[in-house]
């Protein structure tokens, strides 16, 4: 009598149908994690995708961020910025290898939220982005002021009356959000778009803009602190003043601005 080897009627999957399979299950059971990790090796490719690993003390999982979603992330991501991602789990078949297709990202509390803005401040200061030589003279009697803002709300408000108060002048507001994933992207549109407008066009130039919120958390301001949006301010030939917040609060515009002036 001889042993029988019960394996041997098993199916004989081929290297396809076992990757296809395994893709299957995990897309399956982890079509929806929420993950909390350290960036590392994050590469921002010329696809405009963004690439890289999330790890801990024991282990590690690459991870991609494909381009439509990399503006619609809550912050940047960067080496050694600890967050919490949502996405999904899938496999690349011909590597044997897994990732996390990533579709949010959010900083894992203030604290890595303000390092963060303290290493973005850093590296626009060494490009001189904050130096007194590149701040605009502000005009002494503005004919035409550009107001960006939510149109709601105390803050246009109060601009409105100080202006009529002080010096009675025309006033042109272009509505934007000021907190969420799409205010950054808005508000540094408008600094663009009122740069862009011609004297004498149909649509007076401001002689000056003002850029107002009220205050609110570090997390409701955090628009405020994006890199592209405190270039296009320093790229901008109208003076522009930063009414972001009350008197404890700064954000990244308030250094590239011309002048700071905190909501009441």
């Amino acid at each position: 009598m001889t042993d029988v080897d019960t394996d041997s009627n098993a199916k004989a999957y081929s290297v396809s149908e076992l990757a296809f399979a395994l893709k299957r299950t995990l897309e399956d059971a982890y079509g929806f994690v929420r993950l909390r990790a350290e960036l590392s090796k994050v590469t921002f490719h010329s696809n405009g995708h963004v690439y890289l690993t999330l790890k801990d003390e024991r282990a590690a999982i690459d991870g991609v961020v494909w381009k439509g979603s990399v503006r619609a992330l809550s912050v940047r991501p960067e080496q050694g910025l600890e967050v919490i991602v949502t996405g999904k789990i899938t496999t690349y078949p011909a590597g044997s290898r897994y990732q996390i297709v990533i579709e949010t990202m959010e900083a894992a509390g203030v604290g890595a939220l303000l390092a963060q803005l303290e290493r973005l401040k850093t590296k626009l200061q060494a490009e001189g982005l904050f130096e007194p030589s590149a701040k605009r003279p502000l005009p002494a009697m503005p004919a035409v002021v550009g107001v960006i803002t939510s149109p709601t709300g105390a803050v246009i408000r109060d601009i409105l009356h100080r202006i009529r108060d002080r010096w009675p002048c025309r006033v042109i507001v272009w509505p934007v959000v000021v907190q969420g994933e799409t205010a950054a992207a808005q508000v540094g549109n408008a600094i663009a778009r009122f740069n862009a407008l011609e004297p004498g066009g149909p649509v007076p130039r401001p002689d000056i803009i003002i850029v107002a919120r009220g205050g609110g958390s570090v997390e409701d301001l955090w628009a405020f602190n994006d890199e592209t949006l405190a270039r296009t301010v320093f790229a901008g030939t109208i003076p522009l003043i930063s009414a972001v917040g009350h008197e404890t609060d700064t954000t990244l515009i308030d250094f590239v601005s011309d002048r700071r002036a905190p909501t009441p």
